[in-house]
């Protein structure tokens, strides 16, 4: 039996400079992190006592004797990649998917690591973040960026480049203390609204304009802002707040999809009682909002936002991992 745990990611600066079509052309960049709410996947293979072959468990229960039969799209892609036979998975989260925090990348990642160790081979991050893009970009035909797939296989806080050749990793440099206090300022609310991050994509693609690419240069721009604001002790914290409103207030310029009118009400009440910024976490469209709020003016944004459930975090570095590892004796079975 094999369990991984891979975290949810949150993007701060950057979303939509790491869709390829964009950043082959453009160059692109993201500031995010992984922080302590993660997918666990659980495979061992499944003993032949049963009329199924494969035993699969997420927000549904599959049986099927043929894994061109499977339903779930990454399920189905990934075992045929690997070429993986008789298995029992099993999918739990600490978050609700289709929430903007990565889940389906994260899912994609743990369960390839996993898939990996049950083979007895060992998969580095780069080889399980490129794979996972493959699986989710190609196999499975999904429209969407690069970067959760890369953070969840890495984590930690990372600005990611991407560029005509490929994607680079660079762990943003910040004194323990001046991150901690980041991580306090940071409030996190789930609004209810859960949707399918390509769905999103879809309908942001339709209104591709020269003007979205400009907004686009100018979110790309704001990854160096930050960046600053973040390693410089001499720069203000709370700019990292305001930054994130100029940042959020860009990215609903470059699809319609990407806020509601609901949102929009919920993001200007947390502004209007203390937050100095703050954003939609994902493609847009429902999930999780973040707001930048300093400590005194925490209680009034709670308050201001009682509706929604507050999620407090913390940071991680870890990434993916194996966090059980008991190797099975296994034969395929013969034809």
């Amino acid at each position: 039996m094999i369990i991984t745990k891979t975290p949810f990611r949150m993007s701060f600066f950057g979303g939509g400079t790491d869709m390829e079509d964009y950043f082959r052309e453009n160059g692109g960049a993201v500031l995010s992190t992984t922080f302590d709410k993660y997918c666990y996947v659980n495979v061992r293979h499944l003993p032949r006592f049963f009329d199924w072959s494969n035993e699969l468990s997420y927000s549904k229960t599959e049986r099927v004797s043929s894994v061109e039969d499977i339903q779930h799209p990454a399920i189905r892609e990934a075992m045929k990649m690997l070429d993986m036979q008789e298995i029992r998975l099993t999918y739990e989260a600490d978050l609700p998917a289709r929430s903007g925090l990565g889940t389906s990348s994260s899912f994609a990642v743990g369960m390839l690591n996993a898939f990996y160790a049950l083979k007895g081979k060992y998969a580095d991050k780069k080889k399980l973040a490129d794979e996972a893009i493959y699986l989710e970009r190609v196999l499975c035909n999904e429209i969407g960026g690069w970067q959760d797939q890369i953070a969840a296989s890495f984590g930690g806080f990372n600005r990611i480049n991407f560029n005509a050749d490929g994607y680079e990793v660079l762990p943003v440099i910040i004194s323990p203390e001046r991150k901690r206090q980041l991580n306090d300022n940071l409030m996190m609310f789930f609004t209810g609204f859960t949707r399918f991050s390509s769905d999103v994509q879809k309908a942001n693609k339709v209104s591709s304009t020269e003007d979205k690419k400009i907004k686009l240069k100018k979110m790309y721009e704001l990854v160096n802002e930050a960046e600053a604001v973040l390693t410089d002790p001499n720069r203000d914290l709370d700019d990292f707040g305001r930054l994130l409103d100029t940042t959020w207030r860009l990215k609903k310029g470059t699809g319609g999809a990407i806020s509601t009118g609901g949102i929009d009400e919920l993001y200007e009440k947390g502004m209007k009682d203390g937050a100095l910024g703050g954003k939609l976490l994902g493609a847009g469209g429902g999930g999780f909002l973040i707001f930048y709020v300093q400590p005194e003016k925490q209680k009034a944004v709670k308050e201001a936002m009682k509706d929604l459930m507050y999620i407090p975090f913390k940071f991680e570095d870890g990434g993916t991992r194996v966090i059980h590892y008991s190797p099975e004796e296994y034969e395929m079975r013969e034809d």
